[in-house]
């Protein structure tokens, strides 16, 4: 509802001023709904303006012609982005079930929405989806789906919302699954269920550390027996939840399950420089920039939490280091893979480094590079060093940002590429690098612009639908080491767990 003053004297300034040019909308100005009549938006062609049936709102409503394709589309200015209630005002005076869909900016956010009869054309009830909306302009467009045409179009009444996307993500990703069902020990679920945790640190709702704690429990008995070789990196890093649970709890037995990992890393076998192998057994002698968020964290917070910090602080910060040295490239971002042997088709022959900038890997890296600095202490021979990486790889980030998106490319500097694709798990990963990087002082806070650019490009990938669930958009399957092409047709996947993980420890830095 509406207040009354204000909001009448907004609704006619805006009626008026949309004849005209676009102005910030009423909910910019003053913090409320702000209403958008159908009469001065944009309609298909068969369309009209009509006022013969009482009761509606403004000077007149739209009848849209009876074909399928047929649209009513205004323009909606925001004075900053977030989520936003559209509720659209329509009158169906017909038996028939009119059904649309509405985009925005777009793409569909709610798909074949029934408008069933409202009781006759005199008769005006709305309709409610819920979107997120751009800084700026945006368009909402509802567009018919069957032979009969929309309802009669009245208003689009705009109203922010303050959703907790963090809470809102984990809450339906609890009620999608269970402990049991979400999958098995992966670092997909595992770095989801970090995210997780992260969110418990800040609203202290136990069932958030339950369920965590219900996952790990299908792996470890009560002795602290993992049934797990660990001989690949991929495989440690829901050890991370294991230190965190031993931190919260003081149950030994997460202890032993972590320790199982840390005296795995005695005999994992490594490049000649000191690498850790991707994997021991079919990745041999292969550095993958995701590799180092793997493990790098985890025994970081191992060394920590365990008294182990003497080796582990110096171990983590020489592999990124290490790592940094064969995958970084002058411009400051890396390639996804270096093959020490040569041996991989991926390989150079002479550098052995993978051919393209894959963008998940860059925000691994990143991510790691982040954690391991808060872990290990501020003397720590080599920081500076590592430092310094950080400082060329957050100047690449903001150099490939795409403008238009705020978001990053699924091959980072191919951005020009017609075929390429903005991808949601690493926008959210450099972006929580940079706002953290600000943050410490590490880079200069001119960045932060960057990360806000970023924050907000993610923020419009998210939604709720008609179920009242989260879906995260554009989300790259796991992928391995390949060509331009192969990366470009990775498939691009709704809720899946590299996005979820990445986008809850993203939220939790920048939700302000």
């Amino acid at each position: 509802m509406r207040a009354q003053t204000l909001r009448g004297a907004l609704a006619a300034l805006l009626s008026l001023s949309v004849l005209i040019a676009p102005l910030p909308s009423a909910d910019a100005l003053a913090g409320t709904t702000a209403r958008y009549e159908a009469e001065v938006a944009a309609y298909s062609t068969g369309s009209s303006v009509e006022s013969n049936h009482t009761g509606f709102s403004g000077s007149g409503f739209v009848n849209t012609g009876n074909a399928v394709g047929s649209y009513v589309q205004w323009t909606v200015n925001r004075s900053e982005a977030g989520p936003a209630t559209l509720a659209f005002g329509h009158a169906n005076g017909t038996d028939a079930i009119r059904a649309v869909d509405v985009t925005v900016n777009g793409t569909v956010v709610a798909k074949s929405v029934p408008y069933p009869s409202t009781g006759g054309w005199t008769v005006w009830k709305t309709r409610v989806t819920t979107a997120n909306l751009n800084a700026g302009s945006n368009t909402v467009r509802v567009t018919a789906t069957t032979a009969d045409g929309t309802a009669n179009l009245d208003y689009l009444d705009v109203t922010p919302t303050t959703t907790d996307w963090s809470k809102a993500m984990v809450d339906s990703t609890m009620a999608r699954y269970t402990p049991t069902t979400i999958g098995g020990w992966s670092y997909p679920v595992g770095l989801y269920l970090y995210g997780q945790y992260l969110v418990y640190q800040r609203t202290h709702d136990p069932k958030y550390l339950t369920y965590i704690k219900s996952w790990v429990d299908r792996f470890v008995d009560p002795s602290g027996t993992i049934n797990n070789s660990f001989n690949d990196l991929d495989s440690m890093l829901s050890g991370r939840l294991l230190v965190l649970l031993h931190h919260e709890t003081g149950d030994t037995r997460y202890k032993v399950a972590a320790g199982k990992i840390r005296t795995r890393l005695n005999t994992y076998p490594r490049t000649t420089d000191g690498g850790f192998w991707h994997a021991a057994t079919y990745r041999q002698h292969q550095l993958w920039g995701d590799g180092v968020f793997m493990v790098d964290p985890f025994l970081a917070e191992y060394g920590r939490e365990f008294g182990d910090s003497t080796y582990t602080s110096k171990e983590t910060v020489d592999q990124l280091l290490t790592y940094a040295k064969h995958l970084q490239q002058p411009n400051g971002l890396l390639r996804h893979a270096y093959d020490e042997a040569r041996a991989q088709a991926w390989a150079d022959p002479t550098t052995g480094l993978a051919p393209e900038v894959w963008c998940r890997a860059e925000g691994w890296y990143g991510m790691a590079v982040i954690d391991v600095l808060e872990a290990v202490p501020t003397n720590q021979p080599r920081r500076a060093e590592l430092i310094a990486v950080l400082r060329k790889l957050v100047a690449a980030y903001a150099q490939y940002q795409d403008p238009r998106t705020g978001r990053w490319f699924q091959v980072v500097d191919k951005g020009n590429r017609a075929d390429n694709w903005t991808e949601t798990s690493c926008s959210s990963m450099y972006t929580f690098t940079i706002s953290r990087a600000v943050q410490r002082g590490y880079v200069d806070p001119s960045y932060k612009a960057t990360a806000d650019r970023g924050y907000r490009g993610v923020l419009a990938t998210i939604s709720l639908g008609n179920d009242g669930r989260t879906y995260l958009n554009d989300i790259s399957v796991g992928t391995n080491v390949g060509n331009y092409q192969y990366y470009i047709d990775r498939a691009r996947a709704t809720n899946d767990f590299h996005g979820l993980g990445a986008f809850l420890i993203m939220n939790e830095q920048l939700r302000g």
